[in-house]
C-alpha cells in the first residue's frame, strides 16, 4: 500500500508542471511605436539616451538635495513602497500553497462521566486529545502555480507603480522649486516697472503744477501704476504658495523649509539640448506602462486559475492522533490515517463563468496595456510640441525686448540732447520693463515645458 501511495504521489509531482489556461507572451511593440519622435529637430532636445536622474542638467545643487529629501521622505512614495511590501507578502503566500500544510491541535476536558455511581470508581477525570494533520495539494493542472505566477504580476505592477509616483513627485519637486525662482524673478521685473512709473507719475505732476500737463494725465499715469502694484502682491502669494507645495514634497512642514529653497531668484535654465531617445527606449522606460504589461501577465494567469477550476483538485494527506483519559495514557493507543482526497466540483456552468470572467477580464487589461503605449507616444509628442513652442514664443518676446531696450537707449540719447523730454524717456523704459516682464514670463512657462518633457519620459525612478 505504502508503494502504491509513493507512486501516486510521484505522477502527481510529475504531472505539477502542466498548467492550465494560456501561457503569457509579451508582446512586442510595433515599430511605428519604437521608432523616432515625430517632433525630435533642432537644438533644443536629441536622440541621445535620456538620464534618470534628468534634473542635475539644471546644475543646481539645492535642486539636488531637495529631490534627494523628496525621494527619501515624501508620503506618496512612503505609500507606494508600503502597497509594493504588501504584494510580495501575497506572492510569499501564494508560493506557501506549494509546501505541506501541518496543522497540530489538541484539547483537554476535565468533568463528570455519566451515568449511575459505581463504588470504587472515579467519576471525574482529565480527557485529553490531540492530533497531527500533514496535506500537500497536488497540483496536477496548475491552479497553484498559476497563481503563483499572477501574484508575481501583481508585485511588478505594483513595482511599477511605485516607480511612477516616485517620477511624479521628482518632477513636482522640481517644478514647485522652478516655480518659486521663477516668480521671484518675475516679481524683481514688476516691483522695476512700479518704480519706472512712479518716477514718471512725479514728473508728470511736476508738469501739471507749472502748466504744462493736466490732471487727467497724472490720473492715467496713476491707474497703471496701481494696477502693476497689485500684481505684486498676487506674484508673492503664488510665490510662497510654490514654497509650501515643496516642503510638502520634500517631507517638511513649511516651517521646516530651508532657507535655501528660496534663496533661487533667477528661472532655472539649460545650457544643453534635452535628451529624449526614441520610442522604444520610452515604452521600456515608462512605469505606467511596465504596470499595464505586469496588470496584463497577471489577468492571463488568472485564466488558468480559474480554468483549473474545472479539474480534480487531489490532496495527499495523512493524520495521527490518540486521545486518552490524563496525559499518561495520551499516547497509548495511537491511531493514524493517510490517503488522497479529491475534490471535485459538480457546478461547472459556474467554474465555466469564472473562465469567461477571466478571459474577458484580460481582453480589457490587454486594451489597458495597448491605451497606456498609446497615451505615453501621446503625452511625450504634446510635450515636445510646447516644448518646442515655447521656444518659439521666447525668440520673439526676446527680439520684442531688444528692440524695447534699443528704443530705451536710442531716446535716453535725445532726451540727453534735449530733443524729448523725461517722461518720454520714462515711457520708454516702462515699455522695455514691460518687454522684460513678458519674457521672464515665457521663461518660466519653458520650463514648465521642460519638466513635462522629462515626466513624460519617465525618468528619476532609478535614481
Amino acid at each position: 500500500m505504502r508503494k502504491r501511495l509513493l507512486t501516486a504521489a510521484g505522477s502527481a509531482l510529475a504531472l505539477a508542471s502542466c498548467a492550465s489556461g494560456p501561457d503569457y507572451r509579451a508582446g512586442s511593440i510595433s515599430a511605428p511605436a519604437s521608432g523616432p519622435f515625430v517632433l525630435v529637430a533642432g537644438a533644443a532636445v536629441s536622440d541621445a539616451q535620456p538620464a534618470d536622474d534628468w534634473w542635475r542638467l539644471y546644475q543646481d545643487p539645492v535642486l539636488d538635495g531637495l529631490i534627494a529629501d523628496a525621494l527619501a521622505a515624501n508620503t506618496d512614495i512612503r505609500v507606494g513602497a508600503a502597497r509594493l511590501v504588501q504584494a510580495r507578502a501575497l506572492l510569499r503566500e501564494s508560493r506557501g500553497a506549494r509546501e505541506p500544510q501541518v496543522g497540530l491541535g489538541g484539547s483537554s476536558q476535565y468533568g463528570r462521566l455519566p451515568g449511575p455511581a459505581i463504588p470504587g470508581q472515579n467519576r471525574t477525570d482529565l480527557q485529553v486529545d490531540v492530533g497531527l494533520d500533514v496535506a500537500y495539494e497536488a497540483d496536477l493542472f496548475g491552479r497553484i502555480s498559476r497563481d503563483i505566477e499572477a501574484a508575481r504580476g501583481d508585485v511588478g505592477a505594483a513595482a511599477a507603480d511605485s516607480d511612477a509616483v516616485r517620477v511624479a513627485i521628482v518632477g513636482e519637486t522640481a517644478r514647485a522649486y522652478a516655480d518659486a525662482a521663477s516668480f521671484a524673478e518675475r516679481i524683481t521685473t514688476a516691483e522695476r516697472i512700479v518704480a519706472l512709473l512712479s518716477r514718471s507719475l512725479n514728473l508728470t505732476q511736476r508738469r501739471v503744477e507749472v502748466g504744462l500737463g493736466t490732471r487727467l494725465d497724472t490720473a492715467r499715469i496713476a491707474a497703471l501704476r496701481d494696477q502693476r502694484q497689485a500684481e505684486i502682491p498676487l506674484l508673492a502669494a503664488q510665490r510662497q504658495a510654490a514654497l509650501f507645495r515643496l516642503a510638502t514634497l520634500t517631507g517638511r512642514t513649511p516651517r521646516e523649509l530651508p532657507g535655501s529653497a528660496a534663496a533661487r531668484t533667477a528661472t532655472l535654465r539649460l545650457d544643453r539640448p534635452i535628451p529624449v531617445g526614441d520610442g522604444a527606449t520610452l515604452l521600456a522606460r515608462r512605469p505606467d506602462v511596465r504596470a499595464a504589461e505586469r496588470r496584463l501577465a497577471a489577468a492571463t494567469a488568472r485564466i488558468g486559475v480559474a480554468t483549473a477550476e474545472l479539474y480534480p483538485q487531489i490532496t495527499l494527506g495523512g493524520s495521527t492522533g490518540s486521545s486518552g483519559a490524563g496525559v499518561g495514557s495520551l499516547f497509548n493507543p495511537l491511531s493514524w490515517l493517510v490517503g488522497p482526497l479529491i475534490n471535485w466540483t459538480a457546478n461547472r456552468s459556474a467554474a465555466r463563468a469564472r473562465v469567461a470572467g477571466a478571459q474577458a477580464n484580460t481582453q480589457a487589461a490587454l486594451a489597458t496595456f495597448d491605451g497606456t503605449v498609446l497615451q505615453a507616444l501621446e503625452e511625450t509628442e504634446t510635450a515636445l510640441s510646447s516644448y518646442r513652442n515655447a521656444l518659439q514664443r521666447r525668440t520673439a518676446l526676446q527680439s520684442a525686448r531688444d528692440e524695447a531696450e534699443a528704443a530705451a537707449r536710442i531716446t535716453r540719447a535725445r532726451q540727453r540732447e534735449g530733443d524729448i523730454n523725461s517722461l518720454e524717456l520714462l515711457d520708454s523704459e516702462r515699455t522695455a520693463a514691460d518687454a522684460q516682464a513678458a519674457l521672464a514670463e515665457a521663461d518660466a512657462r519653458i520650463v514648465e515645458a521642460q519638466i513635462d518633457l522629462f515626466r513624460s519620459l519617465g525618468g528619476g525612478w532609478n535614481s
